[in-house]
């Protein structure tokens, strides 16, 4: 009964219109987000900006996209290459320091014992400590 009521069109377009209103707010969210993250503008110009797109949502969205996209899309891959670098120190210093740490203390006791300041016992004893840490 309802199918025959409400044509194929009629739901296609309400499909359509129910997309378009996630991606402005979608929109919406991102401008707020760049606006409060963006470090080369100040205080007063942030509350310009917010005040704009509150009172002229539309207009103040697609000004802001105007003036100033270009620099989103740079402030975005910033933070993405600046996570991406804190995320590869992360993983280096996690997986990489006990392995060349215990390299390093083996190294330094190698010299050591090259030296004359450790017999082998000693030597051998402080190589089973730092193999087994």
């Amino acid at each position: 009964m309802l199918a025959a009521s409400y044509p194929v069109l009629d739901a296609f377009l309400t499909m359509l219109y129910f997309f378009l209103f996630i991606i402005w707010i979608w929109l919406l969210i991102t401008v707020f987000i760049d606006i409060f993250r963006s470090r080369d503008i100040g205080g007063w110009a942030k509350a310009l900006w917010v005040i704009f797109v509150i009172i002229l949502p539309f207009l103040g969205v697609f000004v802001y996209l105007i003036a100033r996209g270009g620099k989103m899309h740079e402030r975005a891959a910033q933070d993405a290459a600046q996570q991406q670098k804190a995320f590869d120190e992360y993983v280096r210093q996690a997986a990489g320091t006990p392995g060349s740490d215990s390299a390093s203390q083996l190294a330094k006791l190698a010299d050591l014992k090259a030296q004359g300041v450790l017999t082998d016992a000693e030597f051998e004893d402080q190589k089973a400590k730092i193999l087994s840490s």
